[in-house]
């Protein structure tokens, strides 16, 4: 007995609607840019009164740039030029060398280095300039000569504080104690700013605190120190013109004297200002190239 089944089906050849619809395509999207309608009018403001400044200097007879341009590089003025990056050069070493010393006492686990240092600090950013120049101008009416010896017994070697402290002596101290006063704390802030785990990863690895301090902690801390210690120095360049009051011969100084005789004043004015703008402007390229080669490594 053989078993049957249906045949199968034959396949339809037919083929089935297709139901999927095919989706329009969309209209094209306008960009539209925003608009900044107050900033072109601010923008157009501002052009407007640059253009008129500039006119203004180039054409008013006032400024006087015939008596400008035969000022600008007389021997006077040069070498006052001189005199004003001494005293910049000679405030920024001394003042960072002792605001180290500085920052490190108030770093110290000993209390009363702290005291000390918290204590100059506090002093010396307290007193005004001008008084703290004047002040180291007449040390020799305080002290007539100083002394080297035993404390407080006999002394081996004395000088006539009036010879030992002239005028160029006391601005350059006046300018570098007022200094180590503000770069203790910019060195003190950049040093903080590192990360104290580094400093017990290689304490654990037995590298002196000396080279710690040298290879670890001070190439990081530049980072942080160096914009505000370009600020420093710059202000200390720009400061120097206080030191006129102590007839020292600095750019401003003579540049008073000169007017004084000749009666241009604003000329004169434009000189100095001339020679500070162009100093200043080479300090922030030094400041771009120093910053540069201590920033390799980071993230920015």
């Amino acid at each position: 007995m053989s078993l049957t089944s249906d045949p199968p089906a034959a396949p339809s050849l037919a083929k089935e609607p297709d139901t999927t619809t095919t989706p329009s395509a969309p209209a094209e999207l306008v960009v539209v840019p925003v608009r900044h309608p107050w900033r072109w009018v601010a923008v157009a403001v501002t052009a407007v009164l640059l253009t008129q400044f500039l006119h203004g200097l180039v054409t008013n007879p006032g400024w006087e740039w015939d008596v400008f341009a035969a000022f600008f590089t007389t021997e006077t003025i040069l070498r006052a030029v001189w005199v004003t990056l001494q005293l910049t050069f000679y405030g920024t070493a001394l003042g960072f060398a002792i605001g180290i010393v500085l920052a490190f006492m108030r770093l110290s686990a000993s209390p009363f280095l702290r005291s000390v240092a918290f204590g100059y600090i506090w002093a010396f950013r307290s007193i005004p300039l001008i008084v703290q120049l004047l002040f180291w101008f007449n040390l020799a009416y305080l002290y007539k000569e100083l002394s080297i010896g035993i404390p407080f017994g006999p002394s081996f070697l004395s000088f006539d504080t009036m010879g030992l402290v002239g005028e160029m002596s006391a601005a350059v101290l006046g300018l570098a104690l007022h200094q180590a006063a503000y770069a203790a704390e910019i060195v003190r802030g950049g040093v903080l700013a590192v990360d104290e785990g580094q400093l017990q990863a290689a304490a654990s690895l037995g590298i002196p605190r000396l080279r710690q301090v040298r290879r670890i902690v001070l190439p990081q801390a530049m980072r942080s120190i160096l914009p505000n210690a370009a600020n420093e120095i710059i202000s200390l360049f720009k400061g120097t013109s206080i030191v006129s009051v102590m007839a020292i011969g600095e750019l401003f100084y003579q540049v008073q004297v000169v007017y004084g005789r000749n009666g241009r004043v604003v000329p004169l004015l434009m000189v100095a200002t001339a020679w500070y703008v162009l100093l200043t402007t080479a300090l922030s390229v030094v400041q771009h190239y120093v910053e540069r080669h201590y920033a390799k490594g980071s993230v920015r």
